[in-house]
C-alpha cells in the first residue's frame, strides 16, 4: 500500500512538471499577444497616447472641433482635450497652476500677463489670426416693426436689452465698449446691457429673444442659428482683434505641444481657420 502510495505521488509531481515546462515554452491567450506586440513593435499597445490640454477662446469652439479629428489622424498617439472659456478666464486659471500645454486666447493683453509673470514658452508665442466686431439681432429683427441697421441705433427707444461679454474677462466685451466709445453711445447702451461670460452666451441669448442685440465676433455669428448680422464695426473703431497662442512653461510636452502650433500655421488647418471666417496672419 505505502509502494502504491509513492508510485501515485512519483507521477503527479512529473505530471505537474510537464505542464509547467509547457507553459514556460509555449505561452497562450492575453500573454502570447502581448509578447506578439512587445516583439512587433505594436505602437497601439507598446506605446500609451499622449494628452494634450488644449484651452481656447470659447470663440474657437466650433472650429478647433473640426481640426481635432485631422491633426489626431495626423499624429497617432496624441489626444487632444480642449478647455473652452473665456480667455480672461483660462488666463487665470493658468496663473493659478492649472495644467496647459498650449493657450489660445482672443486678445494679446491676455497673453501679455501671462508673458510678464513668465508664464510661457520662451519663443512659443505667436500671432495664429484675426477676427472682426459684428452686430447681431434675432433672426427677423422686426421688434415693433423696428430694424436694426446700425451700431448707433442701439440708443432707439425700441431697443430694451443689449448682450454684451464681461469687459475685464471677455475680449469680446472689451472690444465691444471700444466700438460703443467710439460711436460716442456707451454709457446709453452699457445702462440696458446684459453682461455674457463669454460670447457664446451673448449669441444664445440673442438667438433666444432675451435681448434685441449682441455685440460678438464675426465667427461666432456665421456658426449660430436664429440670429442675423446687420452691422460689421470699423477696423478703426476698436483695436485689432488678435489671436496669439503659445505653449505653456510648465508643460510636460513641450515639443508636442510645439507640433500643434506648428500644424495651427499650416495651410490645410488654416484653410479651416478661414472657412470659419477668421483671417490668418502669416508668421514668416
Amino acid at each position: 500500500m505505502l509502494k502504491s502510495k509513492k508510485i501515485i505521488g512519483f507521477l503527479t509531481i512529473s505530471i505537474l512538471s510537464l505542464f509547467l515546462a509547457v507553459g514556460c515554452d509555449k505561452p497562450n491567450g492575453i500573454a502570447s499577444q502581448r509578447l506578439a506586440n512587445i516583439k512587433l513593435g505594436n505602437p497601439s499597445q507598446a506605446t500609451p497616447s499622449t494628452q494634450l490640454t488644449v484651452s481656447a477662446a470659447a470663440s474657437l469652439k466650433n472650429v478647433l472641433e473640426e481640426i481635432q479629428p485631422i491633426y489626431e489622424k495626423n499624429h497617432l498617439g496624441t489626444k487632444i482635450i480642449y478647455n473652452f472659456a473665456s480667455s480672461g478666464s483660462l488666463q487665470r486659471q493658468i496663473e493659478q497652476g492649472a495644467s496647459v500645454d498650449v493657450f489660445i486666447s482672443a486678445a494679446k493683453s491676455k497673453m501679455d500677463e501671462l508673458e510678464e509673470q513668465n508664464l510661457l514658452l520662451t519663443k512659443t508665442r505667436q500671432d495664429l489670426f484675426a477676427n472682426q466686431i459684428v452686430l447681431i439681432t434675432p433672426l427677423g429683427n422686426n421688434k415693433n416693426q423696428f430694424h436694426l441697421k446700425d451700431f448707433k441705433d442701439l440708443t432707439t427707444k425700441q431697443i430694451d436689452k443689449v448682450a454684451l461679454g464681461e469687459p475685464k474677462s471677455v475680449p469680446a466685451g472689451k472690444y465691444a465698449q471700444e466700438v460703443l466709445d467710439s460711436f460716442e453711445i456707451s454709457d446709453r447702451v452699457n445702462s440696458q446691457a446684459i453682461y455674457a461670460k463669454d460670447v457664446r452666451q451673448i449669441v444664445n441669448y440673442v438667438a433666444t429673444g432675451n435681448v434685441d442685440a449682441g455685440i460678438v465676433y464675426r465667427t461666432d455669428a456665421q456658426v449660430a442659428d436664429n440670429v442675423e448680422i446687420v452691422a460689421t464695426a470699423p477696423e478703426t473703431s476698436h483695436s485689432p482683434v488678435i489671436y496669439p497662442i503659445a505653449v505653456i512653461k510648465d508643460s510636460d510636452r513641450p515639443k508636442v505641444a510645439m507640433e500643434l502650433v506648428e500644424f495651427l500655421n499650416t495651410p490645410k488647418a488654416q484653410e479651416v481657420f478661414e472657412e470659419y471666417g477668421f483671417v490668418t496672419i502669416s508668421n514668416k
